[in-house]
């Protein structure tokens, strides 16, 4: 379970990185999501998911994973 907190804390952080740097353009980025079509937006949160999937089983077979 704290892997999970820590790796849900990483990943705000860096979200929150980026829209304190770069405001406008994750405005730009969030008024172009909501103009997306269902299921393309669903298909590129599934893109992301297996993203992380990969990454992380990636890591943990390199010797890097809790």
């Amino acid at each position: 379970m704290s892997l999970f907190l820590i790796a849900l804390g990483l990943g705000l952080a860096i979200e929150g990185t980026l829209y304190a740097a770069f405001p406008r353009v994750a405005k730009a980025m969030m008024a172009r999501a909501l103009g997306l079509p269902d299921p393309v937006f669903r298909l590129m949160g599934v893109g992301a998911l297996a993203l992380g999937v990969v990454i992380v089983a990636l890591v943990r077979l390199a010797g890097g994973g809790v």
